[in-house]
């Protein structure tokens, strides 16, 4: 529960029971059930046959995620739900399929949160496939930002300005958008090579490839390049020390123009550190994988102050996540 109410039993053990829940809907999308269903009605056999199961334990997983209101049973058979069909089908336009495995790719890890609390580090966890896991990432990415980076776009004014820097952009979900809501805009995606291909598939597919660049390289060891006049640092704070994103936010500034933006996206957390709740969750999450966690506004606004930035204020947007994001000048 959130700070401020009241916990009983029956919610703590809810909480402490909640993966079964999620690994249920983990399971169902890792053997494409939804997918395998698609717009149709099928028996247990039906689906047992398509994703090379037992009846009965696939039966189990069927009523369970039936229970959960993401199938319809009737007559022996099942069907999706109008918003199962919307996400959870490959090929619908809203499917969120690779968010939901790169989840299920980090159930090891948090697993093994103890051991990372005790030692400090990360932990080792075991490998579903480096293609696979990257894959899910960078389009569970796109998944997420596909849903925000509209609105973002619409309230952030870039009028007048020629050049973006989308660090570590991954897919160029957000440069992409950018783009399409400002036609003089053109974008360069920095991030590492494996990126590339998920990059050059999106800006295809939104047809704004002769608009946005791909550069590969390391944003903590290599430069920037430049100038630009706005830079888009959207959801890689967290994945770096405190040292690491003063240093990288003093590079950043350095490939602006005078005159040029700085916007940060990330999730936000309070002045005390402990809240709101996802962001302070997210910050076990960089714990079992890295050296980042989430950070507060007001670390980060001493850490734009201290690059040289000015005019720091927090744009007019606030996402379900609490995800927000800070403007500043150079």
């Amino acid at each position: 529960m959130e700070n401020g109410q009241e916990w009983n039993i029956g919610q703590l053990l809810g909480t402490s029971s909640a993966y079964w829940r999620s690994s249920t809907v983990h399971a169902a999308v890792k053997l494409e059930i939804f997918s395998v269903i698609g717009d149709g009605q099928l028996t247990v056999e039906d689906i047992s046959d398509s994703v090379g199961g037992k009846p009965r334990s696939v039966a189990m997983l069927l009523n369970g995620i039936t229970a959960m209101g993401l199938l319809e049973h009737e007559n022996n058979s099942y069907r999706n739900t109008d918003f199962s069909r919307s996400c959870l089908v490959k090929g619908a336009p809203g499917y969120i399929g690779y968010i939901i495995m790169h989840h299920f790719h980090l159930v090891d890890g948090w697993a093994q949160l103890h051991e990372a609390v005790l030692h400090g580090a990360p932990v080792e966890t075991r490998s579903h496939g480096e293609d696979i896991e990257r894959e899910s990432f960078q389009l569970g990415m796109f998944n997420l930002a596909m849903a925000i980076a509209p609105t973002i776009a619409a309230a952030i004014d870039l009028e007048g300005r020629r050049h973006l820097l989308d660090l570590g952009g991954g897919p160029g979900t957000h440069a992409i958008h950018f783009c399409l809501a400002n036609p003089m805009l053109k974008a360069t995606i920095y991030d590492r090579e494996t990126t590339a291909p998920f990059a050059k598939k999106t800006t295809e597919g939104f047809g704004v490839a002769d608009r946005i660049a791909f550069v590969a390289g390391d944003f903590n060891a290599d430069p920037l390049g430049g100038p630009f006049d706005v830079a888009w640092l959207s959801q890689i704070l967290h994945s770096n020390s405190f040292e690491e994103c003063q240093v990288l936010i003093e590079k950043t500034v350095k490939a602006l123009e005078p005159g040029g933006l700085i916007l940060i996206h990330d999730f936000f957390l309070n002045d005390t550190l402990d809240g709101p709740l996802f962001p302070a969750l997210f910050s076990m999450n960089m714990l079992l994988s890295n050296h980042g966690r989430s950070y507060s506004a007001k670390e980060v606004r001493d850490m734009l102050r201290q690059a040289g930035a000015r005019d720091i204020h927090r744009v007019s947007f606030q996402a379900p996540n609490d995800s927000a994001i800070l403007c500043g000048t150079v």
